[in-house]
């Protein structure tokens, strides 16, 4: 008798073992799986759970989005970097089932997409519905520069990034805003005090750490993965970009500062002036666009943007600089075709170029050759009636865009230590009276030029 009960108490035991295993099986499959995304079956080729987990979570996304006709485009460095290797057999793919999961399974803590701002507005469906997904969302927003402006600090605010999370992956999406310079721009990742910092590893996000500007894509429809997603038609010269979309902003609240201390000219003249300088400059950017050349903002002109974020008046001139490295001979032909005939040319390709171009009236374009040395960047200068040869030495610095007369162009990202170079310490401070010779603060003599070279070093139209 006892041996029969010691029986029937193990198989009722086992019996209950049994059962409480497969509820728990089914409970993490059809509850858990469903709520964080935690369990995902494995997509055909892939390496592990962990693979098949990013690959779900995108696929989840895009569904998401797709419900709430969201047009998203994929900006993810690492994917695009992979796509770009295939992206001709990718292109005539004819999007059937694929062998094995080869992009979106790749080790990743997250995927990036890029939403444009005028695309979609009603955001609060989309969260209901993500968190029905089982995603969880973050929301970061900060404050609208392209409403700042001389007469205005606007603290009015916008949606800059999202991100969603589900099980041990994340989706940023990257808020793109049309600018006046007709150009892209996506501002930084700032989290607020009340903001959860371990949501997600921030430091890791491609996009956020500076703000970026882009020209507008052209973007291509494509099968990766067994997924539908738009990616740039030219996924390598997306990541060029990537690489050097570094933004500056004006500084509208110094610049007003110092416009209180420095009432601004308001004079006819001054107008006048502006409104032709802005015109060469944008023609000056086309001209140098369409050849390929990179250039920036140097000189006054630099000065100018960084101090009061408008032309200084009194200059006369719009300065560009140009790396020695981006020269190319076609560039005076293309400033004649454009109808700004040279005006001088001083120097030689190897030592101290500089060109000058005359605009509209007595508006005229400076462009300034730089040359690299180990531990600094040069320029040269030439006096006409005597030949001399000066030099004006600058920190090495890097470039980054701005938005300057409704033109996206670059600056100089090191600005103040630019602009200390050339102006000194005393940059604040306008000077109406200028020295190219002397007044600089970087200037030093570079020697003269033989005179049987001058026929060549010294050109004057």
């Amino acid at each position: 008798m006892q041996k029969i009960n010691r029986n029937v108490v193990l198989a009722l035991l086992s019996l209950t073992s049994l059962v409480f295993l497969l509820f728990q099986l089914c409970y993490y499959k059809f509850y858990l799986s469903q709520k964080n995304g935690a369990a995902f079956s494995k997509v055909r080729g892939s390496q592990s759970g962990q693979d098949s987990t990013r690959w779900h979570v995108v696929r989840k996304f895009l569904g998401l989005i797709s419900s709430h006709n969201i047009p998203v485009y994929l900006i993810d460095p690492l994917i695009l970097g992979l796509v770009d290797k295939d992206i001709e057999q990718i292109r005539s793919s004819p999007g059937g089932p694929s062998p094995e999961c080869k992009y979106f399974c790749a080790p990743r803590d997250f995927t990036t997409f890029a939403l444009l701002d005028k695309a979609w507005k009603h955001e609060v469906g989309l969260f209901r519905t993500a968190e029905k997904m089982g995603f969880q969302w973050l929301k970061v927003i900060n404050k609208d520069p392209r409403l700042d402006g001389m007469d205005d600090l606007s603290g009015m605010e916008i949606p800059l990034h999202y991100i969603f999370k589900l099980a041990s992956h994340a989706i940023h999406l990257v808020v793109f805003y049309e600018r006046s310079g007709n150009f892209l721009w996506h501002g930084p990742l700032r989290l607020k005090q009340h903001m959860d910092r371990k949501f997600v590893p921030f430091r890791k996000l491609h996009f956020g750490r500076y703000p970026g500007a882009y020209e507008k894509p052209e973007l291509l429809l494509v099968s990766i993965d067994d997924l539908k997603v738009q990616i740039p038609k030219n996924p390598s010269s997306f990541l060029q970009e990537m690489s050097h979309s570094r933004f500056l902003e004006c500084r509208y609240r110094e610049a007003r500062a110092f416009f209180q201390l420095y009432p601004d000219d308001a004079s006819l003249d001054t107008v006048e002036f502006r409104k032709k300088a802005k015109s060469l400059l944008h023609l000056a950017a086309l001209t140098l666009n369409n050849l390929g050349v990179k250039f920036w903002l140097s000189s006054g002109t630099c000065l100018g943007w960084y101090r009061q974020c408008n032309i200084i008046p009194h200059s006369k001139d719009v300065d560009l600089g140009i790396f020695i490295r981006d020269y190319k001979a076609d560039i005076i032909p293309a400033f004649q075709k454009a109808g700004l005939p040279l005006k001088h040319k001083f120097g030689k390709v190897e030592d101290s170029l500089e060109l000058s171009f005359q605009g509209e009236d007595d508006v005229k374009l400076d462009i300034f050759f730089f040359y690299e040395e180990h531990d600094h960047i040069w320029n040269g200068g030439t006096q006409a009636k005597s030949g001399k040869k000066f030099k004006y030495l600058f920190p090495k610095f890097t470039l980054c865009w701005t938005e300057f007369v409704e033109l996206k162009v670059h600056v100089p990202c090191e600005t103040l230590q630019y602009v200390e170079a050339n102006y000194g310490p005393e940059w604040k401070v306008p000077v109406k009276t200028w020295d190219w010779k002397s007044s600089p603060s970087n200037v030093q003599d570079n020697g003269v030029w033989p005179v049987d070279e001058w026929d060549d070093v010294i050109q004057i139209y």
